[in-house]
């Protein structure tokens, strides 16, 4: 359900958006801001596949050893094609790619690769502080993270549509992708940073303690 962090001691943690197959984007990105596989750490809010050219490419990435993500609403759609023949919602949602591959393979691939995404995940930042990521929408109550509707988790929006800015307890921040806005946007506590790769051909990656530093500020 959801995987904890120890502090990173001998480099930097990131958070990046929904990524949506635009690999190329990615790793242009991490090389602009000098990103090192070797000491750095990487966490994406999920949608890793689906609208961009190389949706394998990306769902990939969590075989990596400095790349982590949770399982976003577009793998789940995934999911229920490649294993429960339900077709039409990811087709209508980006994942026409998938004609493009070996049926049989390309479940085998999603299946190993979502053993690596969780649905929450934890970091603990080196000044204590302690970052969320969730896809979509975390609980009231962090500390209720591992009993709260999973399906929530990866496809709520209620929180943004109702400009709620109630913070969310027991935890420092939440990071979430899922709604694209304009720019990276704070409701409370709950951190927005999905500008909407497939459109604006841009991503957020941000240090997560950034991240957490526009909590403290309340800066938009």
């Amino acid at each position: 359900m959801i995987e904890r962090f120890g502090q990173n001691r001998i480099g930097d943690d990131y958070v990046v958006g929904d990524i949506h197959g635009h690999y190329d984007v990615l790793m242009t990105t991490l090389e602009h801001i000098g990103f090192n596989r070797q000491s750095d750490r990487l966490f994406c809010v999920g949608d890793l596949i689906d609208r961009g050219p190389r949706s394998l490419e990306c769902l990939q990435l969590v075989l990596e050893p400095w790349f982590f993500a949770v399982r976003g609403n577009h793998e789940l759609m995934a999911k229920r094609a490649l294993f429960e023949n339900e077709w039409g919602m990811w087709l209508h949602n980006g994942g026409a790619w998938s004609k493009e591959h070996d049926r049989v393979a390309l479940r085998t691939t999603l299946a190993e690769c979502m053993m690596q995404m969780p649905w929450a995940m934890e970091v603990a930042l080196s000044d204590g502080r302690k970052a969320g990521i969730v896809h979509a929408e975390p609980p009231e109550d962090w500390a209720a993270i591992e009993q709260c509707d999973r399906q929530a988790l990866v496809w709520s929006r209620q929180r943004i549509q109702a400009g709620d800015t109630t913070p969310v307890h027991n935890i420092t921040g939440v990071v979430v992708g899922h709604t694209p806005v304009e720019r990276p946007r704070m409701l409370g506590n709950v951190r927005y940073i999905d500008i909407g790769v497939f459109l604006s051909n841009r991503l957020i990656v941000e240090r997560l303690s950034d991240s957490m530093d526009q909590v403290v500020t309340g800066s938009a």
